[in-house]
């Protein structure tokens, strides 16, 4: 109960640091991550351990990930009008970053077990996890591998989309879902309800699209 009590008040921590500070910086994902790792750093805890104790919080990512669905229902007729570019531009973003993932590990030289982990990044951290089981990667690594990539995503792209003048909604909701899914989506959210919608597209394509490489590499 300790950790996960610990865990809950770092993310409170991130939210309010969010709300004081506006900065990209200051995620609450990334500020809870921070917080814990130290502390986990600190206290020499076994990652197994905190793994274990938090397991509740761990069991909600799948309704908070179900829960996404909303805004699709909502947005649902504005969706269907634009149903080809979700679709493509959901695609080609995943397509690019497993492609990305696939090759650049290889030359740079990294472990079997980081070359697997890796494959499944582009996908949210629960598919990630149940994809380990197929690929045979370290499930921890492969979830905090998919995070990480979350965390980046939705730090690097919102400045890097808005300095190539993309502002559409649904354009930008769809590159942060394809490429940062969860954390990205929940960052897409705070632009508005149809980029969180279309970035929840994004995501959904992003899981499907990772499935069926590692269905077909495997």
């Amino acid at each position: 109960m300790t950790w996960m009590a610990l865990t809950l008040l770092a993310f409170a921590l991130g939210v309010l640091a969010q709300a004081r500070v506006r900065h990209p910086l200051m995620n609450p994902t990334l500020v809870a991550t921070v917080l814990v790792a130290g502390v986990l750093l600190l206290t020499r805890t076994p990652y197994d351990r905190y793994a274990a104790e938090v397991r509740p919080i761990s069991f909600l990512l799948g309704p908070a990930v179900v829960a996404l669905a909303v805004p699709l229902y909502r947005l649902r007729a504005l969706l269907a009008r634009e149903w080809r570019a979700l679709v493509i531009g959901g695609a080609a973003g995943t397509l690019v970053g497993v492609g990305a993932d696939l090759l650049l590990p290889r030359l740079l030289g990294l472990s079997a077990q980081a070359q697997r982990s890796l494959m499944t990044a582009p996908a949210t951290s629960p598919v990630a996890l149940q994809l380990a089981q197929v690929t045979h990667a370290p499930p921890a690594l492969a979830a905090t591998l998919a995070v990480l990539s979350g965390l980046l995503g939705a730090l690097v792209l919102p400045p890097v989309l808005t300095r190539l003048g993309v502002r559409h909604p649904l354009a930008r909701g769809i590159a942060l879902g394809s490429v940062a899914h969860g954390i990205g989506t929940a960052r897409a959210r705070e632009e508005s309800e149809h980029t969180g919608a279309a970035s929840s597209i994004g995501m959904g394509l992003a899981a499907l699209l990772v499935t069926l490489v590692v269905a077909l590499l495997g």
